[in-house]
């Protein structure tokens, strides 16, 4: 009997020494990008370098990942937003600082790009990936030079003129044709703006987002408002097609890496940004988001000539015209709805 209970003592003791010897802790990053932004061989390298298993989602537009950044319910380590709500999230607290010591790539990134109006110090963002908004246009339909805004508004191709349907882009443009910054407040400036787009709105074809690159590459309209990592892939595709900044300036956009406030597994942030701004690694991304531009030096240096020199894709931005980056304009945001269904609204 006394040894059935030494034997039932020792077997509880193993159990109990079982129970209390942990593994080492699987090692994990949460990370919500835009969809189709990266390389899967990316986050299969990632992993298989680091033994950081990454949880990837993605979202559609830069206010599905504000509302999730604000909700409180879900806590991730890495997120990518453009300008305008980089700045919106940087006055909110909703991201910390990095720790550009532990991002020793941060080297490698162009001194061009670095040091925006968002974030003029860098120190919430590391730039991702960058490009313009400009016109692209179909040469074999259109003859004659398009260099200004002023082409979207020229009764001569009525029907054939494609606009986003975005309020913050179609008021932009309109803003920037007139002559004022895109990132206007004064509220004579934007009502000027709507009354111009307004005016516009019976030579439109239609206000698009994604189905105005199918459209165009059809030929089925003349002219459109796009952004250059789209109208490369068009270019591609139909070489009719030619793009254009306008003379009288246009928007620079970047998306950025940032970490949370909220983020759990901040040392394998650091280590997946690091890892991002490695020019190998870029070179996988560029391939994958053909057309958009890298901010890596080292992976400019090695992509193929047609890439490398293209004028949509990588414009000589000392030579350009007028750039702007979109300021965060959330306490306009109402004026802005407001303009934007007048226009919807007008006949």
């Amino acid at each position: 009997m006394k040894k059935i209970i030494q034997g039932i003592l020792v077997l509880a003791l193993i159990v109990l020494m079982t129970a209390c010897q942990k593994g080492p802790e699987e090692k994990v990053l949460r990370v919500y990008n835009w969809g189709e932004y990266i390389s899967p061989e990316t986050l299969d390298k990632f992993q298989e370098e680091t033994g950081i298993k990454v949880i990837y989602e993605t979202y559609a537009s830069n206010e599905d990942l504000y509302v999730k950044l604000t909700s409180g319910t879900e806590a991730y380590d890495v997120v990518v937003p453009s300008d305008y709500l980089i700045e919106r999230c940087i006055k909110e607290g909703l991201v910390q600082k990095i720790n550009k010591d532990h991002i020793p790539n941060y080297k490698n990134i162009f001194p061009d790009l670095l040091y925006q109006s968002f974030d003029p110090k860098n120190d919430y963002s590391i730039p991702y990936f960058w490009g313009t908004l400009g016109i692209i246009y179909n040469k074999e339909a259109i003859k004659e030079k398009i260099d200004s805004w002023d082409a979207l508004w020229d009764p001569k191709y009525a029907g054939n003129i494609l606009m986003y349907d975005s309020q913050r882009d179609s008021i932009a443009i309109a803003l920037k044709r007139l002559g004022y910054s895109m990132n206007s407040k004064n509220l004579s400036e934007l009502e000027e703006a709507k009354e111009s787009l307004i005016k516009q709105k019976p030579l439109v074809y239609a206000y698009l987002a994604d189905e105005a690159r199918d459209i165009m590459i059809q030929g089925d309209a003349y002219l459109c408002a796009m952004y250059s990592g789209d109208a490369f892939l068009m270019m591609e595709e139909n070489k009719n097609l030619d793009f254009v900044l306008p003379k009288e300036g246009t928007n620079l956009f970047m998306d950025s890496l940032m970490i949370p406030k909220n983020a759990k597994h901040l040392k394998e942030a650091e280590e997946f940004i690091n890892f991002l701004c490695r020019p190998d690694i870029a070179k996988l991304n560029v391939e994958e988001v053909r057309g958009y531009s890298t901010p890596i030096k080292g992976t400019y240096d090695m992509l193929e000539d047609q890439l490398k020199y293209s004028d949509v894709a990588y414009p000589d931005l000392s030579k350009a015209p007028p750039m702007e980056v979109y300021r965060d304009s959330s306490d306009i945001n109402e004026v802005y709805y407001d303009l934007w269904a007048q226009v919807q609204g007008a006949y």
